[in-house]
């Protein structure tokens, strides 16, 4: 599916949204926003080719002498210099423009933001401008009294958690994670590790400091986006990038098989 994350990451954050949405106190929304930039490196981000236009070729290759036998038969008719006016190969490229989308919940009246959810993407952990602007957005959270819930289901890039990757334990480095910072402990991270062959858990999405957390089922949400997505008709015999360890290699097979893939 992470082939395919621009399409799963619009479902789970509607699913998201409509699964927090009645669970919430009166007072309180939930939100789906979205932030847009513009992707000026995208090919090293996201291994995606801009269009190219040629406007104009010129000479061209296949009609016009070699210049050095040009040049030479000029010189040895009438042995005077000529000046060539260069012409350039013309490309127009397109900047790339991205939309990411999030969830706030606010407060109805005033519309403080008491926490965002962000279910990270391929562009955030990849370098450029979309890992710039989200880790910008990070900044804010955190510098706010609001609180930031970051699932990361993205194995390939770097890590971009509210959570130096020297804290995580050794163990969890290559699992999928969860991290949650309550805006009344700013200092606080808890990270829930997410490993490949246990089943995701139900993640507890923190409102105000007086409130209990609201449940959030990730893997019905997964589950939900696997299947109306239909992404069993995916092709489950290309390579991984990053590719997996031996064990959750001979895991997978198996659960492939199972499921008729193979």
């Amino acid at each position: 599916m992470e082939t395919r994350w621009e399409g799963v990451h619009q479902a789970l954050n509607i699913y998201a949204r409509d699964a927090i949405q009645p669970r919430l106190p009166s007072d309180l929304w939930a939100l789906a926003e979205e932030r847009v930039y513009v992707e000026t490196d995208s090919e090293r981000t996201r291994q995606i080719i801009p269009d190219v236009h040629v406007s104009r070729l010129y000479p061209a290759p296949e009609s016009q002498p070699s210049m050095l036998k040009e040049g030479a038969a000029i010189a040895a008719e009438s042995h005077a210099v000529e000046t060539v006016t260069a012409e350039p190969l013309v490309f127009e490229l397109r900047e790339l423009e991205f939309t990411e989308g999030y969830i706030e919940i606010r407060e109805q009246k005033g519309g403080r933001i008491v926490t965002v959810i962000e279910f990270l993407s391929r562009t955030n952990k990849s370098g450029g401008t979309g890992q710039e602007i989200y880790l910008e957005k990070q900044a804010e959270v955190l510098r706010s009294d609001a609180s930031l819930v970051e699932i990361d289901l993205v194995r390939a890039g770097q890590r971009v958690l509210a959570l130096p990757r020297y804290h995580i334990p050794a163990q969890h480095r290559g699992d999928c994670l969860t991290c949650i910072s309550p805006g009344w402990k700013r200092n606080r991270r808890e990270l829930y590790p997410m490993p490949l062959r246990q089943r995701l858990p139900v993640l507890p999405i923190p409102l105000r400091r007086q409130e209990s957390p609201v449940p959030l089922n990730l893997q019905a949400l997964v589950d939900q986006a696997y299947a109306n997505g239909r992404y069993d008709r995916l092709d489950y015999s290309a390579e991984l990038d990053p590719p997996w360890t031996a064990e959750d290699a001979a895991w997978a097979e198996g659960m492939l098989k199972a499921a008729g893939k193979r």
